[in-house]
């Protein structure tokens, strides 16, 4: 199917706009994606990878006035980086 036909049946599935809510597994989805990126691109990446349909509809529920997001964090300002874990590198 071609990546064009999923994305208007993802908005016959789900017309009305919700909140967007992100968990840490939802947003490892977009780890590898083409940073920067539209959100059209991002859009085809997660539906070409196979993200959960809940990636997919957080991703179309963004404000899409053109802009390139240069990460994880432009989506999900909560997004934790690595100084938020206490993991010491050097242990292992």
């Amino acid at each position: 199917m071609e990546v064009t036909k999923i994305k208007l049946l993802l908005r016959k599935i789900n017309p009305n706009s919700r909140s967007m809510y992100w968990t840490l597994e939802l947003a490892s989805y977009l780890e590898d994606a083409p940073w920067p990126a539209t959100k059209d691109e991002l859009i085809d990446f997660a539906i070409r990878t196979g993200a959960p349909l809940e990636v997919v509809e957080n991703l179309q529920d963004l404000e899409d006035e053109g802009d390139i997001y240069e990460s994880i964090e432009e989506i999900w300002a909560d997004y934790p980086s690595k100084d938020d874990f206490l993991f010491n590198e050097d242990e292992y």
